[in-house]
């Protein structure tokens, strides 16, 4: 599976600079490759659909954070295994404020570790849908970014 099949979109996260209404942050994946190639990533042994437990979610910096053009990789991974579900490439910007709407969400919800849902589609039809807490964002050094994470309170790395 190569990087460009996939598109990423983000939906209500605009309301934090705004000031309206917080909404759950929502991220949606679109693939546009081979369908059997996902879904096979996507499922287990015995062929069912990965729970949302049993993904993480990363962003992995390839530039300094402090450069204005700074990109990075989008990853989901298997939780027991580590391998690679899907990876995509995408500005920090834009990532880092995904991150900040999902924990401003989970302030504004009572939640101490903030709120996010992932939508995987492949060519416009929902595959998977996720309902997660945590977003772990990495240096180009593969050092953990804890102030720029999605972390929720009690959780140990």
């Amino acid at each position: 599976m190569r990087r460009d099949h996939f598109e990423l979109e983000a939906h209500n996260i605009d309301w934090v600079e705004t000031g309206e209404a917080p909404a759950e942050p929502k991220v949606v994946i679109d693939f546009n490759g081979p369908k059997e190639t996902l879904t096979d990533r996507l499922t287990d042994a015995e062929g069912t659909l990965l729970e949302a437990s049993e993904t993480d979610v990363a962003f992995r910096l390839q530039d300094p954070l402090d450069d204005p053009d700074a990109a990075g990789v989008v990853s989901v991974t298997d939780r027991v295994t580590g391998d690679f579900l899907l990876e995509l490439n995408e500005e920090a910007d834009d990532v880092l404020r995904f991150v900040r709407a999902a924990r401003e969400y989970g302030q504004s919800a009572d939640d101490d570790g903030g709120r996010y849902s992932v939508v995987i589609r492949i060519d416009g039809e929902t595959l998977a849908t996720y309902s997660k807490s945590t977003f772990l964002v990495y240096d180009a050094n593969g050092s953990l970014l804890r102030s720029k994470s999605l972390i929720p309170s009690g959780v140990e790395l």
